[in-house]
């Protein structure tokens, strides 16, 4: 080839290059970013928003509908105290009526009719149209009842006190989800991080394996087993990514989000200090539970209504008064009554003795349900508290089985670069690694977890 040819070469490649050059910059520019190519931003892009534990609660506790729910249970327990206070009130009404009639009327005519026995006139029957017009205003307050609207009042007071502390309780368990859900997105993350870890690491070991063997220092065999691990390593890690959108979906969801979940989580999965009484924590479960607090609520608000319904008894004393106006014409006759009611009820017994029956059921029932609920918080209480003791103990022993197995991974390798190991060590101390770490992971999810059912279990928060 002549200097000439090599110019003209050296000339093609830089148009080449230029317009490629060109090419690349009028992608940039149509596609800043994935996000133009209808792709996700990344889990880690820097448009997400870091999300504390913290943060997460307050926006359950903003956002979630069983809250709403809730919080419109009480408002319509606030409304049925109002409806029974208004049995104190006077009651008043005003009526107005018109009213248009036609009625038969006798007339005397002229002429005589004989009989045999005298004279009679004769009469005739005709219609006349009448109007009538009645104004009237009434009024009527009780004045005695024996206490049966009181004690109503009071089992409704009871009933929204109650409603209350179920909007705690509910409060409470989106806490406790969310918190737990948090953990396990934290947990799953990391877990996909060993997995893709351990996929590196793996390949290592097939580079190696293959590079002996192109050497005649290992054989076939070596080569296939860490192709078969790093196999493995590769559906772990596309198991791990599945778990952590999956856990992303769930705390999404015990947040009450439904829009995009564009958040980094802030990690804490790691070991607190958590200080209690172990003597006092029953005590301080059933000081603090709202659940305990709301049977004990909905027990009164069942006493008194039972209370109430036994007053349907007796009598009760009520004033009442009237003014109206009524006639044919205006102005119309103007007149007024008033006066004092005894209601004695003669054949009610029956209802009565239905309702009171009815009312004494339910007391006893939520006194069961109060007595059912009490041994439950003990055992919650005793189970969190020994879940927790087993976290703290496994967080020690698996911290030092993964010390223990980075070491061995360390010798495995070791003994296999010089010559004096086999893959077999390599493989089963990547094993033992990889599930030491997870080992150590899931210890650390049970203790966050355990010290979030404590938490639940005695009404208290801990760390």
């Amino acid at each position: 080839m002549t200097m000439g040819d090599n110019d003209q070469v050296n000339f093609c490649g830089r148009v080449v290059m230029q317009r490629v050059l060109v090419a690349i910059s009028l992608l940039l520019c149509l596609f800043p970013d994935g996000r133009a190519r209808g792709e996700p931003p990344a889990e880690n892009s820097a448009e997400q928003t870091t999300l504390t534990l913290q943060e997460a609660l307050d926006i359950a506790l903003a956002q979630h509908p069983t809250l709403r729910i809730g919080q419109a249970e009480v408002d319509a327990a606030r409304y049925r105290v109002r409806q029974e206070a208004t049995g104190y009130l006077p009651r008043g009404a005003y009526t107005y009526a018109y009213r248009r009639e036609q009625r038969p009327l006798s007339s005397a005519v002229g002429g005589v009719q004989l009989d045999g026995t005298g004279q009679q006139q004769r009469r005739r029957t005709t219609a006349q149209i009448f109007h009538f017009n009645s104004t009237n205003f009434s009024i009527s307050q009780l004045l005695f009842d024996f206490g049966q609207t009181l004690h109503a009042i009071r089992s409704a007071q009871a009933s929204a006190e109650a409603s209350r502390a179920d909007l705690e309780a509910v409060r409470q368990t989106v806490i406790f989800n969310t918190k737990q859900a948090y953990y396990t997105v934290l947990s799953a993350q990391r877990l996909r991080q060993v997995a893709e870890e351990t996929v590196q690491q793996n390949q290592k070991h097939l580079e190696e394996a293959r590079a002996r063997f192109e050497v005649g220092l290992a054989p076939r065999f070596d080569v296939t087993q860490a192709q078969v691990q790093v196999s493995n390593a590769e559906l772990d890690a596309v198991t791990a990514r599945n778990n952590v959108a999956l856990a992303r979906e769930t705390l999404r969801t015990a947040m009450g989000e439904t829009g995009p979940f564009l958040y980094t989580l802030v990690d804490t999965l790691q070991r607190g200090t958590v200080t209690f009484d172990d003597e006092a924590i029953v005590s301080q479960a059933y000081a603090n539970r709202p659940e305990i607090r709301s049977l004990r609520l909905q027990q009164r608000a069942a006493t008194e209504r039972v209370t109430s319904l036994q007053r349907q008894y007796l009598p009760s004393i009520s004033a009442t008064g009237q003014y109206n106006w009524t006639g044919r014409e205006y102005p119309l006759q103007e007149g007024w009554i008033w006066g004092l009611t005894l209601t004695f009820p003669l054949f009610d017994s029956i209802l009565t003795n239905a309702q009171v029956g009815e009312a004494r059921a339910d007391l006893r029932n939520v006194e069961a349900q109060g007595e059912n609920l009490r041994q439950q918080v003990v055992l919650e209480v005793r189970q969190s508290f020994l879940n927790l003791r087993q976290a703290e103990e496994s967080i020690r022993v698996s911290e030092q089985a993964l010390i223990q197995a980075q070491e061995n991974l360390a010798l495995a390798e070791g003994r296999y670069s010089a010559g004096v190991g086999n893959i077999i060590e390599v493989t089963d101390a990547q094993v033992s690694l990889t599930s030491a770490r997870a080992n150590n992971i899931q210890a650390l999810y049970t203790y966050k977890t355990a010290v979030a059912e404590l938490e639940k279990a005695i009404g208290q928060r801990l760390e």
